[in-house]
């Protein structure tokens, strides 16, 4: 496990669209099919990397909390011929595992992590109801160790955006594993 930190999408960015393959329904899953009345938390994640998994109950609790007031997408590029545990099949076993029904994507090109500018996993990404990114970056700013967490910046941005206010704290370095790029 190697710890990086990401560049990623610039705020005021507005929404990359995105077709990919759902691999909850096994349909493809369109960013036009997002909730236009609902903020968006589009997240970059993988089925293997321990940031990742550190965050698996966090993720659970997030839709538990905001599912009915966000679109919530989570979107795994890696490359599955080197690491297979985040092949579409093991993402589905994962989901149904998690007990989670939003969509998990897979981006098979990578052409969509790399328009994003998604270098890690997690990242996540909060677009305002115009679909524009208000948020960028970590869950936490304690990645390994919840014990450890002073700060929940991506919970704090969730609140401060269905509160009208404006999201004080931004953009933060996410931190977790590389993306796993095709060669």
């Amino acid at each position: 496990m190697s710890l990086t930190y990401s560049s990623m999408l610039d705020l005021q960015t507005d929404l990359i669209n995105f077709k990919l393959h759902n691999v909850v329904d096994n349909n493809t899953f369109s960013s036009s099919e997002l909730n236009i009345s609902k903020p968006a938390l589009i997240m970059f994640i993988c089925n293997h990397c321990p940031y990742v998994i550190h965050y698996h109950d966090e993720i659970k609790k997030l839709a538990l909390d905001y599912l009915d007031r966000f679109n919530f997408v989570a979107i795994s590029s890696n490359d599955i011929e080197n690491y297979p545990q985040d092949s579409p099949d093991k993402m589905k076993e994962l989901w149904h595992k998690l007990g989670l029904d939003f969509p998990y994507l897979y981006d098979e090109s990578q052409e969509i992590a790399k328009l994003y500018g998604a270098e890690r996993t997690p990242e996540f990404y909060l677009l305002d109801s115009n679909k524009i990114v208000i948020y960028r970056g970590r869950m936490d700013d304690s990645p390994r160790d919840p014990a450890h967490v002073k700060s929940s910046e991506l919970s704090y941005a969730l609140d401060q955006i269905l509160s009208g206010k404006e999201i004080s704290i931004s953009r933060t370095e996410s931190i977790g594993c590389s993306i796993k790029w095709k060669n």
